[in-house]
């Protein structure tokens, strides 16, 4: 028997429409039935307790980071993505029209077309003439979004997805797992039975003169991740990363972020995040321990670094596989003799103004390049840059040094 992947989608998310670019090749590629599930996500974020539009509170700083993030995944996968001006459109009646059509094959053609119609075309999905238009070209009757039995359909599958752990879209449900997120389509396909396939390198060699920063912060878990395949990424392709400690919370209180996001989060999606980043480390193939005195006090810690770049790895190890004290002098001081380092010199030296002075210096450049959050890393070819946020995009960075550079050549 085949397994089933449910997706959970509106057309009004724009990665929700980028997974419906994908989903389809991982369940062929695994042989799991796919089954359209369309929701409604403002309802969704109603039942979990989530504002009805997120964007709205969200930072200008993030808003373009993740606008540049969109157009790199169409850009990646060879689709056009076209944000419309009046975005983001009601999808009510449209989603009530993917509810009327038949499961299977005639209900995942009608959420292609509103998907086309929304992200490729900028065609208003509440007129009821464009809906009429797409129903009848897919054998549906014009009215169909109006059968008075699918404003409870949707809104019981909308609660259906938000038992099942939803907490946004697109969603994916394999069994009793569920992954948030069209980049998690990888851990998808693992779930199905087998990773995806790995395309070859586009060169063999780093074009012109790539330099890689990477901005990072020991009290992100996220940071980890990523420290702990940075430089398995860089070196075989001979470039020098640049460690650029800053102090996240000062970011963050600068840009309008909390200083903890998650403890800002509905325990449906603090819980997702502490599986996600379990799922991450096994991917990675890394141990993982979430720490017992979270948040990290990492002021001390990344002051060390700045001043001796090759006790990152330790420091992180220390705090996030192995649940040890780095935020206070005794444990890192600890941390440091065990890996070779002079731990009295470096932490009185931490103290002094010339570190001090550093970590603000470097916090203030990742502000002013755009730096939204921990892991970023800055690409720098020639007179062109990018930013590539999260550890989740490390596979972009391995695409920028084999040669491809963003769509979005602009100045960061």
């Amino acid at each position: 028997m085949s397994a089933t992947l449910d997706f959970y989608f509106d057309v009004v998310c724009p990665y929700a429409y980028l997974a419906s670019m994908r989903v389809e090749a991982v369940a062929r590629r695994r042989g799991a039935e796919l089954r359209w599930r369309p929701i409604l996500l403002g309802g969704l974020l109603r039942e979990v307790g989530a504002p009805d539009d997120p964007n709205a509170t969200m930072s200008e700083a993030k808003r373009r980071i993740q606008r540049i993030d969109r157009q790199r995944w169409a850009s990646a996968l060879g689709v056009p993505l076209r944000e419309p001006a009046a975005h983001p459109r009601r999808t009510v009646a449209a989603m009530r029209l993917c509810l009327a059509a038949t499961p299977g094959p005639v209900r995942a053609a009608v959420a292609r077309s509103l998907f086309e119609a929304y992200w490729v075309r900028g065609r208003d999905v509440s007129d009821p003439g464009v809906l009429a238009e797409l129903a009848q070209r897919h054998g549906l009757p014009a009215d169909a979004h109006l059968d008075p039995a699918l404003r409870e359909g949707l809104r019981v599958a909308t609660a259906e997805a938000a038992a099942r752990g939803a907490f946004g879209v697109p969603s994916f449900v394999v069994g009793e797992r569920l992954w948030w997120g069209q980049d998690r389509l990888p851990l998808v396909e693992e779930a199905l039975g087998g990773r995806p396939p790995v395309a070859p390198p586009s060169s063999s060699s780093v074009p012109e003169a790539t330099r890689l920063t990477f901005f990072h912060d020991f009290a992100s878990p996220f940071s980890y991740l990523a420290a702990t395949q940075i430089e398995r990424i860089a070196a075989p392709r001979g470039v020098a990363v640049e460690h650029a400690p800053i102090l996240l919370g000062a970011l963050f209180r600068e840009i309008g972020t909390p200083d903890v996001p998650l403890f800002e989060m509905s325990p449906t999606k603090q819980a997702y995040v502490q599986r996600d980043l379990e799922d991450w480390a096994a991917w990675w193939g890394v141990p993982f321990c979430f720490p017992a005195h979270f948040p990290l006090r990492s002021v001390l810690p990344l002051r060390v670094a700045l001043l001796q770049p090759a006790a990152t790895s330790a420091i992180y190890r220390a705090a996030w596989a192995e649940d040890r004290r780095v935020d206070e002098p005794q444990g890192l001081g600890a941390v440091l003799e065990e890996a070779g380092l002079p731990a009295a010199e470096l932490l009185a030296r931490a103290g002094e103004a010339e570190a001090k002075a550093g970590l603000r210096a470097s916090t203030e450049r990742a502000r002013a390049l755009g730096v939204i959050g921990v892991p970023t890393m800055l690409l720098e070819r020639g007179e062109r840059s990018a930013l590539v946020w999260g550890q989740d995009r490390l596979e972009q960075v391995e695409a920028i040094l084999d040669g491809w550079w963003p769509p979005d050549d602009v100045a960061v």
